[in-house]
């Protein structure tokens, strides 16, 4: 299947989110609260233009039963996972107004501007493959986490495991998964190369995420300029 080979060709990414200390800091519980903090606000606005990835699926699908899953997965980062950032944020004393003015730091802007572009500029097969590696990496690194012992039980991170470790996100996972081998599956060798190369650089760019949340770092160099 082409989602094995793009697993295989983005191993080694995908291997170091899960050494990266922001990720095992959630799987231990020993993480800083306000790196959290600062990787809610992110993700939150990340998952805004993720949504409008989604909407744009929708529109390019050729087919109603593609066109309804881009629907439902819209419909479920809306109203299931963005809750989750916003009880987390109510937990953080941040409030509404305050997480969806959040400015976006520049790895945020660089990943979800490539998103939107190459969405905008291809087919449903474009967007399917934009989308892939966020939903899929982090429903492997939630199992992953929540492997460990009585992570899914601590009081703060628990609930961040158990709801990308969760039954149903797995089921989002694998039909994202299933989406993709069947836009992919009769497409030429050059366009398969083209989607693999976006499953690729999105993997890069969530690397990147963690390790902007990890070190709270808005702009590459953190200048009085940069951060004014």
């Amino acid at each position: 299947m082409f989602t094995d080979r793009l697993y295989n060709h983005a191993k080694p990414i995908w291997d170091s989110y899960l050494e990266h200390p922001f990720v095992k800091g959630i799987g231990d519980g020993s993480l800083d609260l306000e790196k959290f903090k600062f990787f809610m606000e992110q993700d939150y606005l990340y998952l805004i233009d993720y949504c409008r990835v989604f909407a744009l699926g929708s529109v390019k699908a050729t087919r109603l039963d593609t066109m309804a899953m881009f629907a439902d997965l819209l419909h479920s980062t809306l109203n299931e996972e963005m809750d989750l950032h916003r009880k987390y944020a109510g937990r953080l004393g941040i409030s509404k107004d305050e997480l969806e003015n959040t400015k976006p730091s520049s790895t945020l802007l660089a990943y979800t501007s490539y998103m939107l572009n190459k969405a905008h500029q291809g087919s449903e097969a474009e967007v399917a493959a934009c989308v892939l590696a966020c939903t899929w990496s982090y429903n492997v690194i939630g199992k992953a986490l929540n492997e460990n012992e009585g992570a899914s039980d601590h009081e703060f991170y628990g609930d961040w495991i158990k709801m990308y470790a969760s039954d149903e996100f797995t089921e989002l996972a694998e039909a994202m998964k299933k989406l993709m081998n069947e836009l992919a599956d009769d497409k030429p060798e050059r366009e398969k190369a083209h989607l693999e190369e976006i499953f690729l650089h999105t993997s890069k760019l969530e690397y990147l995420f963690w390790d902007m949340a990890y070190h709270k770092k808005m702009w590459l160099e953190n200048t009085d300029i940069m951060n004014s």
